[in-house]
């Protein structure tokens, strides 16, 4: 099977778990015992205007009713309320979800997909930024650590990385929020500024709350990268290739750093993609509207569209992330093809 081919399958794969999900989380969510009516609709709400606003909203239809609604909304748009009467004599009160429509929030009086593109790029932006961190510092740490096996420095370093592993996230952030940032003043207090306002305002307001959510993933890949490289250097290949006399550079970079990190690849896809349940700490701590307080918000007040959404979009995220992995892996090691096609994964 070629790239491309195999490419293909991890696509169709990826949209059939997308659908699966859908499918569980909105039967998950919209099955439990909540009377979302009621939660529309307000305190001191009448039992008429409770039907009412359960009619218009979809509520008062089965799980499997409203789920089709939705599916339908993902792929050709939906109206809020969804009532063709009330559209022809009251159009300005009709919002148009354009698809893909994930909801309407009730709590916040505006669509799921509106939510999500103000919180998305914030949660979007510190990750990537944690990622980028957590990966430089944990692996060019981790080599260091290898290439000085046995020395002070690596013992300092393996031990540093142990105890950054140990702290809870909510416990780095606090602290580096009372101490950098009030006490001592290194830094100006952390504010998300769009990055259309300029990149280095973007990134100043994230060095400091993505270092907090990266430094517990520099731990672990300080240590998985130095083992991975000391166990590398040990191979008969490695050795030969030192035998030859070639340099010491091209030897670590072609011999050891290739087939040592490519283990690391995909850790690296999966703690990405599993990210957001630390962003959750993160924002509470730093205040940042992303995804996480977003999230936290909706659980608060019972607003199930928008817990829909946000699952969702992770779900989504964690397998869009996955599959590239698996891409990159499959471009630098043919073999992952080949055992793919030969039913072998």
């Amino acid at each position: 099977m070629g790239l491309a081919g195999w490419a293909l399958r991890r696509v169709a794969t990826g949209i059939v778990l997308l659908l699966a999900l859908s499918l569980a989380t909105f039967a998950l969510f919209f099955a439990a015992p909540v009377d979302q009516a009621r939660f529309a609709c307000g305190k001191g709400c009448t039992v008429d205007e409770r039907a009412e606003v359960a009619r218009a909203l979809g509520y008062d239809r089965s799980v499997a009713e409203q789920w089709g609604d939705f599916a339908r909304g993902v792929v050709v748009g939906r109206d809020y309320p969804a009532d063709p009467e009330l559209r022809r004599t009251s159009p300005e009160i009709v919002t148009h979800c354009e698809a893909p429509c994930l909801g309407w929030s009730h709590v916040n009086g505006r669509t799921v997909n509106s939510l999500l593109a103000d919180a998305a790029p914030v949660t979007a932006s510190l990750a990537l930024v944690a990622f980028a961190f957590w990966v430089l510092a944990g692996v060019g740490l981790g080599v260091l650590a290898a290439r000085m096996a046995g020395s002070p420095l690596d013992r300092a370093l393996v031990g540093a990385s142990m105890l950054a592993y140990a702290f809870p996230t909510f416990v780095v952030g606090i602290v580096a929020l009372k101490y950098v940032v009030i006490r001592w003043d290194w830094v100006p207090y952390p504010q998300y500024v769009p990055p259309t306002d300029g990149v280095a305002a973007w990134l100043g307001g994230l060095l400091l709350p993505s270092a907090v959510l990266g430094l517990v993933f520099v731990g672990g890949y300080v240590r998985m990268t130095r083992s991975l490289v000391l166990d590398a250097a040990g191979q008969a290949h490695h050795l030969t290739a030192r035998a030859k006399g070639l340099a010491p550079s091209l030897v670590l970079r072609r011999h050891v750093l290739r087939p040592a990190l490519l283990p690391l690849l995909a850790l690296a896809g999966i703690d990405l993609g599993a990210l957001l349940g630390g962003a959750v700490v993160t924002e509470s701590v730093f205040g940042y509207d992303g995804l996480g307080l977003l999230t936290l918000r909706a659980g608060r007040e019972q607003d199930l569209p928008t817990l829909v959404g946000v699952v969702l979009v992770g779900g989504a995220f964690v397998i869009v992330t996955s599959m590239v992995v698996d891409l990159l892996h499959a471009m630098l090691d043919p073999r992952v093809r080949l055992a793919g096609r030969h039913g072998v994964s």
